[in-house]
């Protein structure tokens, strides 16, 4: 008998490509081939979670208790822990019983929000380049994505003034990012002080990922928008231990700040979750309350990587100032490429895989991302695998 043919939803046909699975697609057939390929287009950090936070799951695996289902919102014990840390580390007061959301990760929450807050039609505003995942929320809502530019003439931050009085006033929803993904760039509180100022004048929910949020260099810690006395007002800060923990598989995250937006994310995910396994969540307090020795040490090997890749660089002629946050390099194409067909050249001719620009958005063409996630000596050997090819002479 013939199977049948199921129709997906309008939601899924107005997904976006995954324009990254077809890079790696690419990287995977050139390691299947036998090539030793240093893949510098990848966004998983390398190193493994500190040995602390991974002794305390195995403690907590243990414990019945964390065997049963967990409390549908997670545990209080985790709550309290996020706001102990914003508290110590960024010196933001957060209630733990109204302004902290747990979430399966950042990416998940990213997702859910435009689900929660846009209708058919409502219109989202999105730095151009940016995190792919923003569109993949607003296209499943139906929601119309309206592109803030990121400009390296404007430090790579959205200039507000630029945005046209139709548009801010049919906005409903505001995403933005810093440190941020791709540019490495860092928010500084005037522009802080300048979108929560936007957002209240025009009623826009402001949703700031600060997944990035420990890593910043030449002794700049990345401000917190919710350092901003307004910014509970305006909406909330995505944060995730992804990063700061090397602890990405985890899928540990959470939403701060107003607790209306809170209260219906909680909602939300009492629909589709039971929360998160009880022992991750209690070897994450073990993270957010230990010392973070571990977590200063992985922002200073991000610099020193950070220093090496760009001066190894300069030494071959491709110029680029360095980025002040995140763990990527944000990188001038040379002249007669692409964004695109500049990573392929790079992965064919040196066996060095970057990002192209351009899959963060159009604003991105012109450029590629490189990760910091290799170790220096192998940052050292692909830019001398790139100055073999007489690109920068």
């Amino acid at each position: 008998m013939k199977a049948l043919k199921f129709q997906p939803s309008d939601a899924m046909n107005r997904l976006p490509d995954q324009f990254f699975s077809g890079l790696a697609g690419k990287v995977q057939r050139k390691i299947e081939a036998g090539y030793d390929v240093i893949n510098l287009g990848q966004g998983n950090p390398d190193k493994p979670t500190p040995a602390h936070i991974v002794d305390a799951l195995k403690r907590e695996a243990e414990n019945p208790l964390n065997h049963k289902y967990s409390p549908f919102q997670g545990r209080r014990e985790l709550k309290a822990a996020i706001a102990h840390w914003y508290k110590q580390e960024r010196g933001v007061t957060l209630d733990p019983d109204t302004e902290v959301a747990i979430l399966f990760g950042g990416k998940a929450g990213l997702v859910e929000l435009s689900n929660i807050f846009l209708n058919p039609g409502d219109v989202c505003l999105v730095p151009d380049p940016g995190y792919p995942d923003y569109w993949s929320g607003v296209a499943m809502a139906g929601g119309v994505m309206e592109m803030m530019p990121l400009r390296e003439e404007n430090e790579f931050l959205p200039d507000f003034s630029q945005i046209s009085p139709d548009v801010a006033r049919r906005a409903k929803m505001m995403f933005l990012n810093y440190p941020n993904n791709p540019t490495g760039a860092v928010a500084t509180p005037a522009f802080i002080e300048a979108a929560v100022k936007f957002c209240r004048d025009h009623e826009i929910l402001l949703i700031h990922d600060y997944a990035y949020g420990a890593i910043g260099f030449d002794g700049v810690t990345p401000p917190s928008f919710l350092s901003h006395p307004d910014a509970k007002d305006v909406g909330i800060e995505v944060y995730t231990l992804s990063k700061t923990y090397n602890m990405a598989g985890w899928r540990v995250g959470f939403a701060l700040g107003n607790a209306d937006v809170v209260r219906l994310i909680n909602l939300y995910q009492d629909h589709y979750f039971v929360s998160l396994f009880g022992a991750i969540q209690m070897a994450s307090v073990e993270a957010l309350t230990a010392s973070q020795q571990c977590v200063y040490d992985l922002c200073a090997m991000y610099e020193s990587r950070r220093n090496t890749l760009y001066g190894a660089l300069h030494r071959i002629g491709w110029k680029a100032r360095p980025t002040p946050g995140s763990f990527f390099a944000w990188l001038p194409v040379p002249a007669g490429y692409s964004s695109a067909s500049f990573a392929d050249f790079l992965l064919d001719e040196a066996q060095v895989a970057v990002a192209p620009g351009v899959g963060f958005g159009v604003q991105g063409e012109g450029y590629v991302r490189v990760g910091l996630l290799v170790d220096e000596p192998r940052l050292a050997e692909a830019a001398e695998r790139i100055h073999k090819l007489r690109l920068f002479e």
